[in-house]
């Protein structure tokens, strides 16, 4: 089967989509002619289906906010690009008061099909405003999907799932991981919302990790094997709403041990929810507490030396995983 990079991807799933459908759009900066997004996701579209389409705004976040609800009411398709996912902060109310309420407000009426692409993460020393994970801050609302694709295969086949849900979907892209391939196959196919994946197989500890963490999860279960003889069980969600906690206490059933690992912050993050519902429903597979692995609670640094202090590395996740056996 043929490799190709994750932001390959996404582009051959908008276009497959907008092939399909005229009413699929993509609304963004610096999206259009000669540029093709600030990450190279678009390129080439813009020629194909031109401004009718792909539609590049002015540096205007709440606008292409509030232009996706819009042409999602009218029964289009819209897709929004984010250039940074911290630049979803600009666009706040149109989310959480909008977005996500829509269907309850009108009874089922109207319901906004709209993707909300998000790259985020810690990047090439791109600071506090362009390197945050955000996905813990909307995990609390009622009313949106929330879909992290660690691969080319997932991202691809979610976001062919997500322009056609139905409903308001964050789409959250690791900047890291757009360079990255994996094998994705030339048929059309698509990938079901909470279905997690199994990454790795094992017996000692399950791991829970997420988009570029998965990454990070296999370095570090490399080196726990070969090192220390403990055998770790990756489980990459792929979705955080909804989730797949049954493929997570399965794997704790047979392993008795949880860490969550994950890029966003510590403090109420996605491992604190995750290992709630474990401790609520599934207490009696667990031999130890649970460990959450996260960035700490600080603005994420612009030096790379520094930003290696704050987000979780190969180093780090060995060396709290060891913690959980000691003794």
């Amino acid at each position: 089967m043929r490799e190709i990079s994750y932001s390959e991807a996404l582009r051959e799933a908008i276009r497959e989509e907008m092939l399909k459908d005229k009413n699929v759009i993509m609304i963004g900066e610096e999206i259009g002619l000669g540029y093709g997004g600030v990450f190279g996701v678009s390129r080439g579209l813009y020629d194909e289906f031109g401004p009718n389409q792909i539609i590049d705004t002015p540096i205007a976040e709440n606008s292409i906010m509030g232009a996706g609800i819009g042409t999602a009411l009218m029964g289009m398709k819209p897709i929004l690009e984010m250039m940074f996912s911290d630049f979803i902060a600009v666009c706040f109310d149109g989310v959480l008061n909008q977005a996500a309420k829509m269907k309850f407000m009108t009874a089922g009426q109207y319901s906004l099909n709209l993707v909300i692409r998000l790259p985020g993460g810690e990047g090439a020393g791109t600071g506090p405003h362009h390197s945050q994970c955000l996905e813990s801050l909307f995990m609390t609302i009622p009313g949106i999907k929330i879909v992290n694709p660690s691969n080319a295969y997932d991202a691809k086949g979610l976001l062919k799932t997500c322009i056609n849900l139905g409903e308001p979907v964050l789409f959250f892209e690791h900047k890291k991981l757009y360079k990255t391939k994996s094998e994705v196959p030339e048929e059309e196919y698509s990938i079901p919302l909470g279905k997690g994946r199994i990454v790795r197989q094992g017996k000692d500890l399950t791991l829970v990790a997420l988009s570029y963490m998965v990454n990070v999860a296999i370095a570090s279960a490399d080196e726990l094997k070969e090192k220390y003889n403990i055998d770790v069980e990756i489980i990459d969600p792929r979705t955080l709403v909804p989730l797949d906690i049954e493929i997570i206490a399965n794997s704790v059933k047979k392993t008795s041990r949880l860490a969550i690992l994950e890029e966003s912050y510590l403090r109420g993050g996605i491992g604190a929810e995750i290992g709630s519902i474990i401790c609520e429903k599934y207490m009696d597979y667990l031999d130890s507490p649970i460990k959450k692995i996260a960035s700490k609670n600080v603005p994420i640094p612009m030096p790379a030396s520094l930003a290696n202090e704050v987000i979780p590395n190969k180093d780090r996740v060995v060396k709290e995983i060891r913690e959980m056996f000691a003794g």
